[in-house]
């Protein structure tokens, strides 16, 4: 992984194996907390390879992944910061509320430091 954003957990580190962090994140924005059938050899009408493409589709029927996408709340929110997201827009996002948002920031150590501390 040499992208720069959290690290993510163990139940969404292969997602950004195969995809990266910033697709991760939209992927499991998309179709996170449900039952997705990943398919070996996916057709261009599925929303897998609308969002992903044809061959990171593939990469991800052939993975070993749970038919459940994980949610990965916490990451994402400290994900979202590292985008340089406000909280509200994250509570939106994640449908959390704001101090629910705060509190994972606060608590996640997947969190990054705050793009102003990066910058500096």
């Amino acid at each position: 992984m040499t992208d720069s954003y959290p690290k993510p957990p163990a139940h969404a580190a292969p997602y950004v194996d195969i995809l990266g962090s910033a697709l991760a994140v939209r992927f499991l924005l998309t179709f996170g907390g449900a039952e997705l059938y990943m398919a070996e050899r996916p057709t261009e009408r599925s929303r897998v390879v609308q969002l992903v493409g044809v061959d990171l589709a593939r990469a991800l029927g052939a993975a070993d992944l749970p038919r459940r996408v994980p949610l990965a709340k916490p990451w994402l929110a400290a994900c979202l910061a590292y985008e340089g997201q406000t909280v509200a827009d994250i509570a939106r996002t994640l449908h959390m509320s704001d101090t629910a948002v705060r509190k994972c920031l606060a608590n996640n150590p997947y969190r990054s430091a705050p793009a102003s501390w990066r910058d500096a």
